[in-house]
């Protein structure tokens, strides 16, 4: 049976909205972190070299959600890295992640765009019919 985690975009006039669906919560938080790496470059050709170790505490699921990506928004920015692996855990609002990725090689990654932020758009995490989770939000570029 095919694992029902993955990510994918949808459209959001000039922005991108990030999906993740997985599993669990935790999966689905880093099928969102797969998508955001996708819309900087394909995820496939960063190297999970280096790991950070990243957290964050928020009031409910979705602004947990925000706060994780805008977490890895901003090590991208300031260590001028890109991510490819996630490990996710979430104990109540409280989340520990683990980030693996590499420097940002412009002729190697060739990335399409600058993301700026994570935010309330389309904001939503919710447990699916099917028993699966659902992690999505808008990125502003």
């Amino acid at each position: 049976m095919a694992s029902i985690a993955h990510w994918e975009h949808f459209p959001h006039q000039a922005d991108i909205g990030v999906r993740g669906l997985g599993a669990t919560l935790e999966q689905a938080f880093e099928q969102a972190a797969l998508a955001l790496t996708a819309v900087i470059t394909d995820p496939a050709d960063v190297a999970a070299k280096e790991m950070l170790q990243l957290s964050c505490m928020a009031p409910d699921a979705e602004l947990l959600l925000v706060d994780w990506l805008n977490s890895l928004i901003f090590e991208m920015a300031t260590r001028n890295m890109l991510f490819s692996r996630f490990e996710v855990h979430v104990e109540g609002n409280h989340l520990t992640g683990q980030a693996w990725g590499e420097a940002l090689e412009v002729t190697r990654h060739h990335p399409a765009v600058e993301i700026k932020g994570a935010t309330y758009t389309e904001l939503k995490v919710a447990q699916q019919p099917s028993g699966g989770w659902l992690a999505q939000c808008v990125v502003d570029v």
